[in-house]
């Protein structure tokens, strides 16, 4: 076994180094928000997709563009509007009357990065369209099934100030995202660039660092890193509390109407082992666990009315759970 995780660390020490250069190129590009880009690339060695929210204009388009530029992948904004039908995603068939027969068109869900940009203001015929491309990566036109270009990431965002002319995400489809990450304003420093950059003709290229062939190979290398079973029992054990708190003594008890779905499970150890491999680590620890445990659970696990009038946010109540679960 000794040999086996100095194997793995070895490898993780070469991915860690491959993934530095992808953030610090993401860094040179964009000012600020290094952790939420960090977390991006998370989700992508984990094979999953994030639900961003925040107000406009914190350059959540030009993350994911720059992200696909360094990757040379291919990548498509979706604006998501009331009047979008399913087939503006998946695609359709065309009937060409010179052949007579009928052609398919795809449609943007078949590139490598997706920007769902504003995601809630699309009837719920849309939002599933989306969200089973997601989770089944293929997408059928017709009877006609197409697999989906690899890797495949969705980056879907919300306004979190705007509620009228939007339909709220389902849990059950709010289910298919891995993370749900809150992005903030930039601080005085870092708009001062902005500023400079945007009002001065400053351009910064976006340089290709890695190729779409090895983050598929980073990503298959994270399904082996190392995760103990004591580790998958105190992953078992946070979940458990977001379903029987009373169990756990929680102070927060009878504030949770809905605890966190088996996918919570299965996206803490994938993304825990992508934290480790981020760290040069081929094993999983407790620390990698409550790293992601807040964006892995955000969305997941579902308040009622007397949590919000106590001002409790779902933060607290993960805060209070990784406090009360004992870490291995």
């Amino acid at each position: 076994m000794e040999q086996d995780i100095a194997q793995l660390n070895s490898l993780a020490l070469r991915y860690a180094d491959k993934m530095d250069q992808l953030l610090a190129e993401l860094k040179r590009v964009i000012v600020g928000q290094e952790e939420i880009m960090k977390k991006l690339i998370i989700c992508l060695i984990a094979d999953g997709h994030v639900l961003l929210e925040g107000v406009p204009g914190l350059a959540k388009t030009l993350m994911i563009k720059t992200l696909a530029d360094a990757l040379a992948a291919s990548f498509c904004r979706i604006q998501f509007t009331p009047d979008l039908l399913p087939a503006d995603i998946t695609g359709t068939k065309i009937y060409d009357h010179r052949t007579g027969s009928f052609t398919t068109q795809k449609g943007p869900i078949f590139h490598n990065f997706i920007l769902a940009d504003e995601i809630n203001r699309a009837p719920p015929k849309v939002q599933s369209a989306l969200l089973e491309a997601m989770q089944e990566r293929q997408v059928s036109i017709q009877g006609e099934t197409f697999p989906l270009d690899t890797p495949f990431l969705v980056m879907a965002t919300q306004n979190p100030i705007e509620t009228e002319g939007t339909y709220k995400l389902p849990e059950a489809q709010i289910d298919r995202f891995t993370f749900k990450l809150l992005i903030n304003y930039p601080s005085i420093e870092e708009e001062k660039i902005i500023i400079e950059r945007n009002t001065r003709g400053i351009v910064i290229e976006t340089r290709e660092v890695l190729t779409t062939a090895e983050i598929i190979e980073i990503q298959r290398f994270n399904q082996r890193v190392y995760a103990d079973e004591t580790i998958e029992d105190y992953v078992t054990r946070i979940v458990d509390a977001t379903r029987k708190p009373a169990d756990y003594g929680l102070d927060t008890e009878g504030m949770i109407d809905y605890g966190a779905s088996p996918r919570a499970s299965i996206w803490l150890i994938l993304t825990a082992k992508a934290h480790a491999l981020l760290s040069g680590r081929g094993y999983v620890i407790p620390e990698d666990i409550k790293a992601v445990a807040h964006d892995v659970l955000r969305h997941r696990v579902i308040l009622n009315y007397e949590a919000e009038a106590e001002g409790i946010s779902t933060d607290d109540v993960i805060d209070e759970i990784l406090a009360i679960v004992k870490a291995p």
